[in-house]
């Protein structure tokens, strides 16, 4: 064979966009099903994410209507919720059934295995110039155990005794008794399973997420030429891996306290009259292991979307990222200090005022590299030449609500006002704009931004307004308002508090919420409508529509298995050459040579040729 015939044939394994050289012995499960591509694993997380998220929202509507008219009835629900609406009437423990599983599908099956696992997936080896993931197999592995686990939590939804109903958090003693309520039966059972379950597809994800980024940048890719996207999804699964097996742990002893009679968690408890032989055990122990996880979990979901919001803004403020090592040094300082703040959850638990100190302090220094990274996004924007597609819209919104709901996360980070809002709408307030509400922005970021890259089509910018300004609109409308009665004391999980005289002056502002929600709820169908007609009618998207300077815009349109056809190029600068005067475009690729660029290099980039 001469070294021509060599040299095709090398080509024709590297070219992958080609569906003869690459797929002709792989048929329609192992391409799409059970697939060891990183792009169609990130497909698979993306619309399993969605179907979570409607679910998620969904719930959140059943207990608005509730809360929103607590004296209503809701004959047109029992179809829907069979048993447990009796006469029109919510049944109190399926309300609280509906509040944990509302919180467990979006903060773990959406903001979590949805935003990290579709675009850690998606975004890793294209921006870093590798052909997949550093184990294809085991990424396979991690999106079917947490489909596996999504089956389990969605089949507890339909069992007699009714989900989970503990919170979200699960506090025992409460979930650790089976016979307490019925959302501490089966339903608990199966939410335990499916979280190990899930934690274990965490953990694969994370490891092979680490080692890709490590070990398989192209050539020219140092840590610092990095687009800001990568240095978040490594984080991201550092913080997992070590924090998701304390999770793991909490959820294994309480299943031994449930199901084997172990008492880790339990002691001197009665239940109607009669003491249980479980002593020994401590409930505050559980709190501290599961938010030893809680807090950097909140990073988890929201370090991502940190990523995805730079790039974005950056990219459409047509400007260099400001402090591009100084969003580096926050993210990392964030991820240190996630670690030691976790007890700020229980400053209520009775523990020692001077430990509380402490954990407030540290609270209160963790606001520092935040606000370090909504300056810098701040600074990108200032004088940019901005174009406000729907991804750059949303990615504004991100910084609104972050700052918004950052800034009462320092109200509550101070223990005597914590001791004071804890478990009212204060705090559900201060969540849901800080981390649910902008974890979505940079999940919708995200997908207007590279759908192109995903399905070789342009989602359509206009509805991609409408529905930005609807759900702007009414997430302010839904959680700004809780603040208020938040600070009066109004309390959290409460089924009904018409019988609170103090409460009662809320009526309006309740109903109020509760239309907001709605509004929002349905805003999603623009989206989700948006999403599936571009998929297979959206207008053909060009190579690099948005001029863009990462590798990912290097690749074909659609790209095959291997991402690129030929050699995967080479990176020469860092991801954020935009607007350089005397370039002769606003954008210069990674991959640009400083040969071709003579023009607009630095003095210390004229030394690098």
């Amino acid at each position: 064979m001469s070294s021509t015939d060599i040299a095709i044939n090398q080509t024709d394994m590297h070219h992958g966009h080609d569906e003869h050289d690459h797929h002709h012995d792989l048929n329609f499960i192992e391409k799409y099903i059970f697939s060891q591509d990183h792009k169609v694993i990130a497909k698979q997380y993306l619309f399993t994410g969605i179907i979570w998220a409607f679910i998620g929202g969904f719930l959140s509507i059943l207990f608005r209507l509730q809360l929103g008219w607590p004296e209503a009835t809701f004959t047109f629900l029992e179809p829907i919720l069979g048993g447990w609406v009796q006469n029109g009437k919510l049944d109190p423990e399926f309300y609280l059934a509906l509040v944990t599983m509302h919180g467990t599908i979006m903060v773990f099956f959406v903001l979590t295995a949805g935003l990290s696992g579709t675009f850690s997936n998606f975004l890793i080896p294209l921006q870093i110039g590798a052909r997949d993931m550093a184990s294809g197999f085991m990424n396979m592995l991690s999106y079917w155990i947490f489909f596996l686990s999504s089956v389990v939590m969605f089949s507890s939804l339909f069992i007699e005794t009714g989900p989970a109903g503990g919170g979200w958090t699960v506090y025992p003693p409460l979930s650790a008794l089976p016979q307490a309520i019925s959302g501490s039966g089966m339903g608990m059972t199966l939410w335990l399973i499916a979280m190990a379950l899930f934690i274990v597809s965490t953990l694969l994800g994370g490891i092979n997420y680490i080692v890709t980024i490590i070990n398989l940048r192209t050539k020219g890719m140092s840590m610092t030429k990095l687009p800001l996207t990568i240095w978040a999804f490594l984080l991201t699964a550092i913080l997992g891996l070590l924090s998701f097996p304390v999770l793991f742990s909490a959820a294994l002893l309480l299943i031994f306290d449930r199901s084997f009679g172990t008492s880790f968690y339990l002691s001197d408890i009665y239940i109607a009259g009669e003491a249980l032989s479980n002593t020994g055990g401590s409930p505050i122990l559980f709190q501290h292991l599961f938010w030893f996880l809680g807090h950097p979990e909140v990073y988890i979901v929201i370090l991502p979307a940190f990523g995805i919001v730079s790039e974005v803004i950056a990219t459409n403020s047509r400007k260099p990222i400001f402090g591009y090592r100084a969003m580096i040094g926050s993210m990392l300082g964030i991820s240190v200090l996630s670690f030691v703040v976790w007890a700020h959850h229980m400053f209520v638990t009775g523990m020692n005022p001077f430990l509380g100190s402490v954990f407030m302090f540290l609270t209160l220094i963790i606001a520092v590299p935040s606000a370090v990274k909504v300056f810098n996004w701040i600074a990108t924007l200032w004088r940019g030449n901005i174009r406000f597609s729907a991804a750059m819209l949303f990615a504004v919104g991100f910084v609104s609500l972050f700052i918004s709901g950052g800034l009462t996360g320092i109200i509550l980070g101070n223990s005597a006002l914590d001791i004071q809002l804890h478990d009212t709408y204060f705090v559900v307030a201060h969540f849901h704009l800080v981390m649910g509400a902008a974890a979505f922005f940079g999940m919708f970021t995200g997908v207007y931004h590279w759908f192109p890259k995903m399905f070789g089509r342009m989602m359509d910018e206009k509805l991609g307004f409408v529905h930005f300004w609807l759900t702007f609109i009414s997430v302010y409308l839904v959680f700004l308002p809780m603040h208020y009665v938040g600070i009066a004391g109004f309390p959290r999980r409460y089924y009904n508090w018409t019988g609170f005289e103090a409460f009662n002056m809320f009526t309006d502002l309740n109903t109020f919420i509760s239309i907001a929600a709605i509004l929002g709820f349905t805003a999603q169908f623009v989206f989700l409508f948006n999403f599936i007609y571009s998929i297979f009618k959206g207008r053909r998207a060009s190579l690099n529509p948005w001029h863009s300077n990462t590798l990912e815009w290097t690749t074909p349109v659609n790209p095959g298995h291997g991402n690129w056809p030929g050699e995967i190029p080479t990176v020469y600068r860092w991801p954020y050459d935009y607007s350089k005067p005397g370039a002769a475009e606003d954008f210069i690729p990674q991959h640009v040579p400083f040969s071709e660029t003579q023009s607009s290099n630095l003095p210390q980039e004229r030394v690098l040729e």
